[in-house]
């Protein structure tokens, strides 16, 4: 679920709530905090998983956006 911050900076990068949301779920998931594994070694187990799949639709949504804009002036000039 996501959670919205009211006294936080503005992250002006993509995806930002999804990438702070995914960050959280790692950094307090138990195989990090218990276990004391790498998080990039709890995402190999599948931990977190729904919100990595949505950060990365998120990404591949900004960049392809930007490639069709990319190939919309190409195409008007």
């Amino acid at each position: 679920m996501p959670k919205y911050y009211e006294d936080k900076e503005e992250d002006g990068r993509a995806c930002a709530g999804v990438r702070e949301d995914f960050k959280a779920c790692l950094l307090q998931n138990d195989c990090v905090v218990k276990e004391g594994k790498l998080p990039s070694e709890c995402l190999k187990e599948g931990h977190c998983k729904a919100l990595q799949t949505s950060f990365f639709e998120c990404k591949r949504s900004m960049v392809t956006s930007r490639f069709r804009n990319g190939i919309l002036r190409v195409s008007l000039i």
